[in-house]
């Protein structure tokens, strides 16, 4: 089994990872396009919330919660996402299928685990279209397209070096290639101009983690976490093209390569500011949590020299999310139903994105259902998310979505010494 689920992760990362367009929003034409949720379907569910771990599920984002993984964990993630895409005129309906996370976990020693996988960054998708009129009464057409992304590949460890307190830390390597295409036409003109622009990105950063989970009256445990994304360090080797299309056929007429290193933009540096998340909460294990979690990120300090947009700015960046689970009774043999996680979270996004002036903030609703197979330790994660993004004000673009997701876990027992020879 375990050879026939490695052949089919290969097979899903070649035709899924790397094929996809991970977004279809406008606001991806920023930065280094939207930056991906790197939970899996269970702390999704629950807001987002990080601070819980066990001994059957991976954390991706909490490296210090594998310190309570028991058993080889196999977990994968897919996600459906449906927008309505609203301006002050119009509306337009879309939608996107994405792989978000393939990885496997196992325990090598007591109260230490790792972990290793695969996941996107960042996503870049969008199609915009823009009309004006000229002074000779010429309607002017900008068109806007974006695709690529950056992926990420990452290994984690997480020990238990004293009681009720877990360490953990992620080495990323995170690369990729962002294009940039804007086409400008003019009614009854033949020619337009083109404008094509490539990052390719490669850069690194770690993750680090503590966990502090005492016991309360021998019942309920509080959870305590704190993580430290360290800044983002990205390398951008870049290149551009200008010139002419044919507006009858779309074909390109006289394209040149722009010298970018009379400008100093061959080579660029990218930095994402340090990410912190302190999360607290309470609960029964295995029975019930409810937590809540606070990040903070100093984004104004990011910029990206290379596409030099005047109509945006960056300010700090903070998270407030909330959420937790429920499990009726995990141990029923008489009741399915009563062995379900149910979770559900909310959480509120201020990305630090402003653009001609507004802020682009994030704001969602989350519930979903762990699903046992059988008596076993594996489950499968169904989950729901409905939010809203952006705005109308400002000729900007108000995006709301329900996304659904569904991951795996898999569960099997590795390194164990024969009792019977």
């Amino acid at each position: 089994m375990v050879k026939k689920f490695l052949i089919t992760i290969f097979c899903v990362v070649a035709q899924g990872v790397f094929a996809q367009n991970g977004t279809v929003s406008p606001y991806s034409y920023f930065g280094i396009g939207d930056l991906r949720n790197s939970g899996t379907v269970e702390n999704q569910m629950m807001g987002g919330i990080s601070m819980y771990g066990d001994s059957i599920h991976l954390n991706l984002t909490n490296p210090a919660a594998y310190s309570k993984l028991r058993v080889t964990t196999y977990t994968a993630g897919i996600s459906r996402t449906e927008l309505r895409l609203k301006d002050a005129n119009e509306q337009q309906n879309t939608s996107i299928t994405n792989l978000d996370y393939l990885a496997i976990g196992f325990p090598i020693a007591k109260k230490t685990g790792v972990a290793f996988g695969l996941m996107p960054f960042s996503s870049v998708g969008y199609n915009l279209r823009d009309e004006s009129t000229n002074s000779n009464g010429q309607t002017v057409t900008n068109a806007f397209t974006g695709e690529g992304g950056l992926n990420r590949v990452f290994l984690s460890v997480g020990f238990e070096p004293i009681k009720n307190l877990s360490l953990g830390a992620t080495a990323n390597f995170n690369f990729g290639t962002l294009t940039y295409r804007r086409l400008q036409s003019v009614e009854n003109v033949q020619l337009g101009t083109l404008d094509t622009r490539e990052s390719r990105i490669n850069g690194y950063d770690f993750n680090y983690a503590l966990n502090y989970n005492p016991t309360i009256k021998d019942k309920y445990t509080l959870y305590v976490s704190a993580l430290v994304n360290t800044q983002v360090n990205l390398v951008s080797k870049n290149s551009a093209r200008l010139g002419s299309f044919s507006t009858v056929n779309g074909s390109d007429v006289e394209v040149v390569d722009v010298n970018l290193d009379v400008t100093n933009r061959r080579n660029t540096e990218l930095k994402i500011p340090t990410r912190t998340t302190l999360g607290l909460g309470f609960g029964e294990n295995k029975k019930w949590l409810l937590g809540g979690e606070y990040s903070f990120q100093k984004f104004g300090e990011f910029k990206n020299d290379f596409l030099g947009l005047e109509n945006v700015t960056y300010s700090d960046a903070s998270t407030f999310a909330l959420g937790g689970y429920y499990i009726p009774d995990y141990r029923s043999l008489s009741s399915y139903f009563k062995r379900i996680t149910y979770r559900a979270g909310l959480r509120y996004d201020k990305s630090g994105l402003q653009v001609n002036g507004k802020e682009i903030n994030d704001f969602g609703i989350t519930f979903g259902l762990g699903l046992p197979l059988g008596y076993n330790l594996s489950n499968v994660n169904v989950g729901f998310e409905l939010g809203r993004r952006g705005t109308t004000d400002a000729n900007l673009i108000e995006e709301s979505y329900l996304k659904v997701n569904i991951g795996l876990s898999l569960n099997d027992r590795w390194f164990q010494k024969r009792k019977i020879n």
